[in-house]
Formats: structure tokens, sequence, C-alpha cells
């Protein structure tokens, strides 16, 4: 067995372990914030984080009212002119704590007297230390190259300040819920084997929208950087904008489907598309979650399954090519 799917396996105690011991930084976090309130959120992120970066934006701006910004590292690294953040909490992501351009912008943050959180899984990194406060993944190692419990984790982590901002028992017992949900996601694998055969290349679309947008996201990285299948995600809005027009029989078409309020829009895009001959996939979601904590089990789904096609293919998921696990980009 890999180390991509042994990690994958680890997330149910990962999550217990993130309830548990991180219920005391996630209410520190809340509590900061609530003293007092930013007029937003400006997160910096790269790779996965950078995905998780994007289910924040829709789980704040659901849950918390919040208006979530995504950084542009390159504007305080490369270009120097780091936009005023007056008012902003200024959040970065890294698992490893150590990608220079998501440091650049905490530092920056910091320097303009913001409140700056970092979400990592080491507590000695450069990140954690350049960050006022710090919430940990509690992933515990992670050796293969495509993150997979550090994701979820982060996930977790930014549910977890959400609750701690703005505190509801039927979220708290949702988030209570995660551990479980994923224990039941892994057991699902099987169901799985179907989606392989049509993903075995050259190209996949990966469909989404609203707090699984951040999801279809998430896999089609998951397909590219372990089975080198050119897997591109859209917002289903999005997709039906313009790119819909490289639909064709036979293309391959996975929808992530979190339910909810965007069920829908999912398909309808489904009928659309299998009316034009594409093979339709359909990962949807059995786990009992509220539509805002399906990105977790269905982001395990989407790790089970890029673990399938890489397997089919004959390609070791642990050492991508052209891929380090700690990516350091300016």
């Amino acid at each position: 067995m890999s180390r991509f799917r042994t990690e994958i396996g680890e997330q149910v105690d990962v999550a217990q372990r993130l309830l548990e011991v991180g219920a005391a930084a996630a209410s520190a976090i809340g509590e900061r914030i609530r003293e007092s309130p930013p007029r937003g959120f400006v997160i910096a992120a790269r790779g996965s984080s950078d995905n998780a970066a994007l289910y924040a934006k829709y789980l704040y701006g659901v849950r918390n009212q919040a208006l979530i910004a995504l950084a542009a590292p390159s504007l305080f690294t490369h270009y120097a002119r780091p936009p005023r953040l007056d008012g902003q909490c200024v959040i970065g992501i890294s698992q490893s704590g150590e990608s220079p351009d998501v440091i650049a912008v905490i530092e920056e943050a910091r320097r303009q007297g913001c409140l700056t959180v970092a979400i990592t899984n080491h507590a000695a990194s450069k990140l954690a230390r350049a960050a006022e406060l710090t919430m940990l993944m509690e992933a515990g190692p992670e050796l293969s190259v495509p993150a997979s419990k550090t994701y979820t984790a982060s996930l977790l982590a930014l549910a977890l300040i959400s609750q701690a901002m703005d505190p509801d028992p039927a979220f708290a017992a949702a988030l209570a819920a995660v551990p479980g949900a994923i224990s039941r996601a892994l057991d699902r694998e099987d169901e799985l084997a179907p989606l392989v055969p049509p993903l075995m290349g050259p190209r996949a679309v990966v469909l989404g929208r609203g707090f699984n947008f951040s999801t279809a996201e998430e896999i089609a990285l998951k397909l590219s950087e372990t089975s080198y299948v050119l897997a591109r995600a859209w917002s289903v809005a999005d997709f039906e904008h313009g790119p819909i027009a490289i639909v064709e029989a036979g293309l391959p078409v996975l929808i992530v489907d979190g339910k909810g309020r965007v069920a829908p829009d999912l398909e309808s895009i489904k009928a659309r598309l299998e009316a034009k001959g594409c093979h339709v996939l359909h990962l949807f979601d059995v786990s009992g979650l509220p539509e805002e904590l399906t990105p977790i089990p269905l982001a395990v789904l989407g790790q089970l399954l890029a673990h399938r096609v890489a397997a089919a293919r004959g390609i070791d998921p642990d050492r991508p090519r052209a891929i380090q696990k700690v990516t350091r980009t300016w």
C-alpha cells in the first residue's frame, strides 16, 4: 500500500484529535476576532491550501457573513506593492509552514498592524513564528507528496474557527460528527471502481458549486499530480459561461455533489452534459452532514478515487514527477 493511501486512512484519527486538541486554539482565535471584528478576511495560500482558502470563502461568507479575499502573494514579493490591509484579519494556510510567499503576506500584514493567523501542521515553522496566533492541523507527519490528511485538517480547522466566531449548537454537533462521516467515506471506496476507467486520461473535467467548488478544485489537483490526468475544475456557473464549448461525446466529467442549495444546478448540468454524450460521473455525499461540512468527506472520496486512478495507470502516487513535498514559491 502506498503512503498516500495509508495517510488517507489516518484522517478519522486526525479529525478526532483536531476536534479535541484544537478547540482551545480555535476559541482563542474566535475570541480575538469578536473583540475587534475585522472588516473582512484576507487568506494567503498555495496548492491544496489554496483550495482550503476557497472553501473558507464560502464557509465564512455563509456562516459568518464575512467578506473574504484570496491574497495575490506576488504583490507582496515580486512586485513589492502590498495592498493596504487596514482592518483585515489575515490568515496564512500552509501545511509545511515554509512557503516564502505565504509567509511574506503574513509578515507584511503584521507590520501593518493586522491580526494574523497561521494554520499549519508544524508549530516550529516560519509561518507559525510570523503570525500572532496559530491553529495547528494536528495531522502528524505527512510523508506522501500529495496532501491528504493535512488538506481535510485545514478544512476542519477553518470550520472550528468559524464556529468559534459565531457559536451555534447545531453546527457544533455537526463538527463532532465529522470523524464518523470520514469513516463512512472510507468504507465507500469500492463504490468508486466504476469511476476509474473513464478517468484513465488524457483529460477530465471536474465540476462543483458553492462549498464544493473547492472540492472540485482539490480533486482535479489530485488527479493531475498523482495520475498525470489533465484535469480542470470549474464552478458549474463559470463552466456554463464559456468552457462548456469544449464538451463532446465521451468527455469524462466528474460532478461533485454535496446536495444543499446548489443541487438543482448540478442536476441541470448533469442532464445537459449527458444529452451531449459526455461520460458523466457522479461523486455524491451521503454523510448526513450539513452542506457546509460535506467538502470534508467528499475530499476523502476524491483522494481515494485519485489513488485508484494512479494505481490503474501504474503510477506511484507518493513520488509524482517534478514535485517535492515542500514547494517554495515567491
